[in-house]
């Protein structure tokens, strides 16, 4: 802790969208208590941030933007944010900068702030993927971060084997949420009660929907004609439920929609199998030890892009079980015919499924963190010793 005769520690915090803020704002809280409250924050967050106390100087809305178009069109203002969040920086030096991912953004607000002040400590929360593409970015990152919080267990590995920064696994947050993933014994038992339960998940983005939905349920339809009467249920984001239910409205059987994280976890308690897009979600499948087969589909010409990507997977469970584990089935190959053989065997049972679901159980073990710390107490802890390492004293 920081004694009581010095200043409080001032961290300038940059977060780019929501998922930023949520791990800023824990973060935050964190490190209040691991320095008895004397630490201050300033930069850029969300509402989360907000509410532990951040200052933000502008609303975090102005630079969450996705897609290359929308990128485009925003790049003036975007570009305008950036230099205003280093200035800021720059000109009243803090005692750390704290990127957190999108590093569209955040990347280029700490090669500004380490131009000007190249002895700030700089860490970064979230990992850019270097070991899925660019790997080149692993190197240069040691421009200007000091220091990698990584959130999946295999990325101190690549860090060193790409020649960039210190890296820590600091744990995902998802550890964090094992009691809403996981069943307890009534739900449990439901996974193997009839009508078994089937989750279909195509996407949280509009172009994912588009190109999985009918896929999709048309595999839905060869499974049930496989295995019998299915539960079927889809958890949409708000934004796409109408986009969602028009599409489903053409299944065979159309699926039971259910909203809200709150829902969609219930139904991951429950469920027999799932058949999901590549994602996060599948992170949070694994967690919940759901067996699942795993599917994509892009633009032919974002398809191109497979050519510069270098990880063996694109199912986050598989790259931390340094495994095939889990079914994923991609562009061409991603027909309702072969998602159907994928994912009858981990519904009717046997052996596919059985080895899925102990592959599953050896996540818990690769990615808890020892003597049960909370991420984002682990995330505090590195953040102080980068901050004390650097000359700032106890």
């Amino acid at each position: 802790m920081i004694s009581g005769g010095q200043r409080p520690l001032d961290v300038f915090v940059v977060a780019g969208e929501e998922s930023g803020d949520q791990l800023g704002f824990k973060v935050m809280r964190a490190l209040r208590e691991a320095t008895g409250g004397a630490v201050t924050f300033r930069g850029v967050g969300g509402h989360a941030m907000e509410a532990e106390g951040l200052r933000s100087l502008f609303p975090m809305a102005d630079i969450a933007v996705m897609g290359f178009a929308p990128v485009i069109k925003r790049l003036p203002q975007l570009l305008a944010r950036i230099r205003e969040t280093a200035d800021a920086a720059i000109a009243r030096p803090p005692d750390l900068l704290l990127i957190i991912d999108s590093p569209d953004f955040t990347h280029r607000v700490a090669r500004r702030v380490r131009a000007k002040l190249p002895d700030l400590p700089v860490v970064d929360y979230v990992s850019p993927s270097v070991w899925a593409w660019r790997p080149g970015r692993a190197r240069k990152m040691r421009a200007y971060v000091d220091h990698v919080l990584a959130l999946l267990p295999f990325e101190p590995a690549a860090h060193a084997r790409l020649g960039g920064p210190s890296c820590t696994y600091v744990g995902h947050p998802l550890i964090e949420r094992l009691d809403q993933l996981r069943p307890n014994a009534q739900e449990a038992e439901r996974r193997a009660g009839q009508p078994l339960t089937l989750l279909v998940l195509p996407g949280s983005r509009r172009a994912e929907i588009e190109r999985l939905m009918d896929v999709f349920g048309a595999a839905v339809a060869q499974v049930r004609a496989r295995v019998g009467e299915l539960d079927v249920v889809l958890p949409a984001v708000a934004h796409l439920e109408p986009l969602i239910r028009q599409k489903a409205a053409g299944w065979a059987a159309p699926p039971r929609i259910v909203l809200g994280e709150a829902e969609k976890f219930a139904a991951f308690r429950t469920a027999r199998a799932a058949l999901a897009a590549s994602g996060t979600v599948t992170l949070e499948l694994a967690l919940a030890q759901v067996p699942m087969v795993v599917a994509y589909k892009v633009s032919g010409l974002e398809s191109l892009a497979r050519f510069l990507i270098t990880a063996p997977s694109i199912v986050l469970p598989n790259l931390i079980l340094g495994g095939r584990d889990i079914p994923e089935i991609l562009q061409e190959a991603c027909t309702p015919a072969a998602l159907a053989d994928a994912l009858a065997p981990l519904i009717a049972g046997g052996e596919a499924r059985e080895g899925q679901l102990a592959a599953l159980a050896r996540l818990d073990g690769l990615m808890t963190l020892a003597g049960g710390e909370a991420p984002s107490a682990r995330a505090a802890r590195v953040v102080l010793e980068t901050a004390r390492s650097s000359g700032r004293p106890d």
